[in-house]
């Protein structure tokens, strides 16, 4: 007979674990005291209003201050209707929605952050809006260990959760750090110079067209039809590619498809080339990415927009940080306020707008600067990934399933 335990232990357990079913540990209750009215809480409400959502939001505030150390007595884990899965809860809240169920243990011997993660760990959905869903939640069975291997196993979690949770701190400290600097490293409407500036720079940024920046004779340029890179011309085989919206949108190069030598020629004024940049100009707008040194052959489609600058008068990393800023993102889909629809500004419009832009020495400490922070910033998200995925692969492990 097969043994049930997980591929990974902690030194000193070799017994079994034992199958039950949910309903014997976790009790379900009811959320309605829980419940709060939208207009019953305002930035003074002075207790977490969680919504559901890819992860749960504050509804009151955007920091919990020092609510996140007033721990309640018993945790709850509480399921978005199982669109999103359990979030431990584990400071004084109120919810707006019935959906989100709330389950406590049964039985407080349990480790709450091994249960916790057991949760996080099944496979069990059901259905969305499936009816009598918590009897058939409370009927599926699952393995535990003892409460002392359990207590072993949630510390190691609590542990690298705490760890993440760090690491995401550190991480939206940073993004957060690098708006700021944007707001203050770029003039406001109507001024001359920016708020935060380099030692030894003093002049008045020039006014100037967005086109300035550009190359004279092929700042910018639209993909082309759509007929002319129709997917019939497509083939399996070929050292010339298309390049899409999404690696505009995602900063990276892959690419899904090719095209003849005869085909890229005919399109070579869509070429791209390294140090260009593409911003995309449909759905996901204003995304813009710069072209690295060694990608393939190839041209750019109907859905994105090539800029080219001026390297005499326009430093390369200024200008897509310029872009990127958060002002010119809403100056790119600016023309359309209030509409549900948003689309990107002409380019036509957009190489004749009045902008303000110090001299290339100027820019390449601004580019430098926000290069430096950009390398740590993927520093840190690179370390953040590698521990979500440390945690996915230890949850494989170290849970009978």
């Amino acid at each position: 007979m097969n043994k049930i335990t997980p591929q990974i232990r902690f030194q000193g357990f070799t017994d079994d674990w034992e199958e039950r079913k949910l309903g014997e540990i976790f009790n379900y209750e009811q959320p309605t005291k829980y419940i709060v009215k939208s207009t019953e809480y305002d930035d003074n409400f002075n207790t977490p209003v969680l919504t559901a959502g890819k992860s749960f939001l504050l509804g009151y505030t955007d920091e919990i201050s020092g609510i996140k150390n007033a721990t309640v007595e018993n945790p709850v884990v509480i399921f978005d209707d199982f669109t999103t899965g359990s979030h431990y809860v584990d400071f004084p809240f109120k919810i707006k929605s019935s959906a989100m169920k709330l389950l406590s243990l049964n039985d407080n011997s349990d480790n709450f952050y091994f249960m916790f993660n057991t949760l996080k760990n099944i496979k069990y959905v059901p259905q969305s809006h499936e009816r009598h869903w918590i009897s058939k939640f409370s009927s599926f069975e699952i393995y535990k260990p003892s409460q002392e291997e359990q207590q072993k196993i949630g510390s190691f979690f609590k542990h690298l959760d705490d760890t993440i949770a760090l690491h995401q701190r550190k991480l939206d400290l940073l993004k957060e750090q690098k708006k700021g600097f944007l707001q203050k490293m770029f003039p406001k409407n109507g001024a001359k110079i920016p708020e935060l500036r380099f030692a030894g720079f003093a002049d008045d940024w020039e006014e100037r067209k967005f086109e300035d920046l550009l190359d004279s004779k092929d700042g910018v340029r639209r993909g082309p039809f759509g007929s002319a890179l129709k997917k019939e011309f497509f083939v399996e085989n070929s050292e010339y590619v298309v390049y899409e919206q999404q690696n505009a949108i995602y900063d990276n190069y892959h690419t899904r498809y090719k095209i003849t030598k005869e085909k890229f020629d005919e399109l070579s004024k869509f070429k791209l080339n390294p140090g260009d940049f593409i911003m995309s100009g449909a759905g996901t707008i204003g995304r813009i990415s710069r072209v690295p040194d060694g990608v393939k052959l190839g041209v750019f489609n109907q859905a994105l927009i090539r800029f080219r600058i001026n390297p005499e008068i326009t430093d390369s990393e200024y200008f897509i940080q310029f872009v990127r800023a958060d002002f010119m993102q809403k100056n790119l889909t600016g023309a359309n306020p209030g509409s549900a629809i948003t689309n990107l500004v002409p380019m036509s419009e957009v190489k004749k707008w009045e902008i303000k832009a110090p001299h290339l020495e100027e820019q390449k400490k601004i580019g430098s600067f926000f290069a430096q922070l950009d390398n740590t910033i993927a520093l840190h998200q690179r370390k953040l990934d590698l521990l979500k995925e440390q945690k996915k692969g230890f949850l494989q492990k170290m849970f009978v399933s």
